[in-house]
């Protein structure tokens, strides 16, 4: 008898210990959800306030600079200011440039940087007139230049002042401010 109240008084503390370790991997648990949750609710909140403030800081930017402009000033001002959109060339201008010792080819793509949805749709509806005059700039460079940083720099801000001056011809204004180049190959 008595070994058989060893028996049950083994299989108690048995269960105690097993019961207890079912608690302690339960508390576990909940603590790790609570973690997660405030995780969670902390990069919620990170990531929303950063996006809610970066609009209001860009506009405070941008209407500081208009009062400072001077006459004229604010229309060049509010073409920076509003979301930027991006308008992809269809396709990669492939062209061969004359080197030193010897000829490259080389592979460009472009997208160009508009602010506003109608100078996006003027951008659109003029595509075929914009990469005609890229590929003219783009032709006229040589591999020398165009394998530093400083010649591809160059070769941005040339880009950009054709396009600008063919859209203001033609539209009015200058529609792109920024020629952008998503891949740059040389061979």
């Amino acid at each position: 008898m008595a070994d058989e109240k060893g028996k049950a008084d083994g299989k108690e503390a048995e269960l105690e210990i097993d019961g207890g370790g079912k608690k302690k991997k339960m508390m576990i648990i909940i603590i790790a959800v609570v973690v997660l949750l405030l995780a969670g609710g902390g990069g919620y909140f990170f990531f929303m306030a950063d996006d809610s403030s970066a609009p209001a800081a860009q506009t405070d930017s941008g209407s500081g600079g208009e009062s400072s402009g001077g006459d004229g000033g604010g229309e060049a001002q509010s073409a920076h200011v509003g979301t930027a959109l991006y308008v992809p060339m269809p396709r990669p201008f492939r062209f061969n440039v004359p080197g030193a010792a010897r000829d490259r080819f080389v592979e460009i793509r472009v997208q160009l940087l508009v602010r506003s949805s109608d100078n996006e749709e003027n951008a659109k509806m003029n595509i075929p007139l914009i990469e005609s005059t890229l590929l003219n700039i783009f032709s006229q460079g040589n591999a020398d230049d165009l394998s530093t940083s400083a010649g591809k720099e160059a070769l941005k801000q040339q880009s950009l002042a054709a396009v600008q001056l063919v859209m203001k011809d033609l539209e009015g204004h200058e529609t792109v401010e920024k020629v952008l180049f998503t891949g740059f190959v040389m061979q």
